[in-house]
């Protein structure tokens, strides 16, 4: 298969020279409000085979002759902002084969929850605790200050806390990451103090695909990292290749005697929502009807697949969401565009895993390699015309949010919440928030040993990391002073060896900024709050209820009560902290933003302030003399 590259003679420019007044222009702009198994899977193997062809072909690991003895590699893939059914294979209509294939000859989980943010899950992820518990308790840009280095608060793995890759270091892996980290950008923050061998990291919640740009007022410059330094980008690259490329080498350049731990968090699909022209094309005309025909599509192929019970009530539409019907042909057709973008985006993520799957093959790696694959959060609401600000950066940075090469470089792409909340359904709302269109997301665990399943039993992002330690029968020693994980062990359920890890009434909480939730046996209570949510609590029966459509703690008041004491437990044993009162977490990124911005340009603007105050005192200056001339 081919690579994907930028087509000749684009535009890359941007990096990290800096236009110094158009950023202080920004800035101003800015200041004035932006919101913007039973037997190890080392050990076991099954027949799963299949007739080998090309790379979106690839066949699952085969029934090798002996069974592999040597401990099996794993590969953890991370999308960014995929919704719950935006892979084909759990109902979505992007085309992913690579992943599909996976999900259908590994176990797929349905009721797997990760928390609304992409830094807390992936903390989360790597290291089996709750985000409060590992120092990222949420992301950096919608931090207060009241919490700025708090326990918990840091925003960065804090001491004790170890990763994955750091146990399966003294477990002789080499252990590589090529993605977005979003984890820390200072010193002892990054991938290569945190237990990677390699890495190429992205320090920020999201840059530019096309090119070595920022993609927000927030970052002056995409902080890009390679083994802890500043990386060099190529000149020309689609994020999605360069991931992959890049732990290819990685891969080339350690020891192949070691089996090896990659993790490949992608930029897809986050904003910005960039694709090449080839696989755009691929969905001309298939949004055309419109999000609410999208949303109601998804829920009843929810149905269909048994991700909700069948007659469950379809979750509602945010309030001040817009009508289809009332937008003008022109709005409906960039509108469709812009979701044909996004789909095009997960294609050419797939494609390229593809790709990295083919090289697998080719270094006879494959048939001795679990994939986990997932998404950190739900889909991204946020839009890029609605603010003159936000607008106004974007002419300064080379940005453009019109129909017109849209996906392409200088491209801002976005969806917006309508079809954000359109691709979470069946659940409700989106990223940011506990709801089940933010935090329910997709789980695919393929590999040796595993055999074609669905998996209806709950599953936790903190439970992944326990699960491939598990399925390498690898013990953290007791006298390993790092924190213990809150995770579980999915490798009963995955064996078919129990039903489920949680029993009905165990208790699992999420909190991420206010934003919180809470299951115990059928029900769940959440919290939304501000921009969106009015930061009550809420009771749902999730049986018959998954769109959370009707509040019934008026109806069954004594278990409303059960669960908000469970979550005042879980609140005091994980050291949440409480949010400011009026907390809003649009308003608090552009808080951040004057900050963060004002801190890095100081000596420009006290430079500018000098020269503009010796400026005035000249002008003073002249005007006495001026004054004096004219009267003497």
């Amino acid at each position: 298969m081919r690579s994907i590259a930028p087509e000749q003679g684009t535009d890359t420019t941007g990096g990290r020279a800096f236009d110094f007044p158009a950023i202080f222009l920004a800035v101003i702009f800015t200041a004035l409000g932006l919101v913007c198994l039973p037997q190890s899977i080392a050990e076991t193997s099954v027949d799963m085979s299949e007739d080998q062809t090309s790379t979106a072909e690839a066949s699952p690991p085969g029934d090798a002759d002996p069974a592999p003895v040597a401990p099996p590699n794993i590969i953890v893939i991370i999308a960014d902002d995929a919704a719950l059914m935006d892979f084909g294979a759990y109902g979505g209509e992007a085309a992913t084969p690579n992943i599909d294939r996976m999900a259908e000859q590994g176990a797929s989980f349905t009721q797997y929850r990760t928390s609304p943010l992409c830094s807390p899950t992936r903390a989360m992820l790597l290291t089996g605790l709750d985000n409060h518990l590992t120092g990222v308790a949420t992301i950096p840009e919608v931090l207060p200050k009241e919490q700025r280095g708090q326990p918990g608060y840091t925003m960065a793995l804090e001491p004790g806390v170890k990763t994955i890759a750091d146990h399966l270091k003294t477990a002789g892996y080499r252990t590589l990451m090529s993605g977005k980290w979003h984890m820390g950008e200072k010193a002892g923050e990054l991938p290569n103090d945190h237990g990677f061998d390699r890495s190429l990291a992205l320090a920020a919640s999201g840059a530019d695909n096309w090119r070595d740009q920022t993609y927000i007022p927030y970052y002056p410059y995409a902080p890009w990292f390679e083994d802890g330094e500043p990386a060099d980008l190529p000149e020309q690259f689609y994020s999605s290749e360069l991931i992959v490329d890049r732990m290819i080498e990685y891969l080339a350049a350690t020891n192949s005697d070691q089996p090896f731990f990659a993790y490949l968090p992608f930029q897809a699909i986050h904003i910005p929502v960039q694709a090449p022209s080839e696989f755009i094309a691929r969905y001309d005309g298939v949004y055309d009807q419109g999000w609410h025909v999208m949303r109601a599509d998804r829920h009843l192929r929810a149905q269909q697949l048994g991700l909700i019970s069948e007659g469950a009530p379809l979750a509602p539409m945010p309030a001040h969401a817009r009508d289809w019907d009332s937008l003008s042909v022109e709005d409906r057709e960039l509108y469709a565009a812009r979701m044909e973008v996004n789909a095009a985006m997960l294609e050419a993520m797939d494609f390229h895993i593809g790709r990295f799957i083919d090289h697998l093959i080719a270094i006879g790696e494959y048939d001795n390699t679990i994939f986990v694959i997932t998404s950190d959060n739900g889909p991204e609401p946020s839009s890029g015309d609605n603010d003159l600000r936000l607008a106004t950066w974007m002419s300064l940075n080379g940005y453009h949010i019109e129909l017109e090469d849209l996906g392409g470089v200088g491209s801002w792409g976005f969806i917006g919440p309508e079809w954000a909340n359109a691709a979470a359904s069946p659940g409700a709302l989106f990223k940011f928030y506990a709801t089940e269109g933010g935090i329910r997301a997709p789980l695919i665990i393929y590999g040796p040993g595993i055999t074609p399943t669905r998996i209806y039993s709950p599953a936790m992002v903190t439970d992944i990391t326990p699960t491939l330690l598990d399925m390498l029968n690898f013990e953290i020693p007791e006298d390993d002073a790092s924190r213990r994980m809150t995770g579980r062990s999915l490798l009963p359920v995955i064996t078919g060896d129990t039903d489920s890890v949680y029993a009905h009434d165990d208790v699992r909480a999420i909190e991420v900024s206010g934003n919180s939730a809470l299951y115990k046996g059928d029900y769940k209570i959440t919290r939304s709050i501000a921009p969106v949510g009015d930061g009550k609590w809420r009771l749902f029966d999730m049986v018959r209820d998954p769109g959370e459509t009707t509040d019934i703690s008026a109806q069954e008041p004594e278990i409303m009560r059960e669960l908000l004491a469970a979550y005042a437990v879980y609140e005091r044993d994980h050291g949440v902290l409480p949010m400011p009162a009026d907390y809003d977490s649009a308003q608090q990124i552009g808080i951040n933003m004057i900050d963060k911005l004002s801190a890095y340009y100081r000596w420009y603007l006290i430079a500018f302030a000098i020269i503009a105050f010796a400026i005035l005192i000249g002008m003073l200056r002249l005007l006495i003399w001026l004054v004096r001339s004219a009267f003497s």
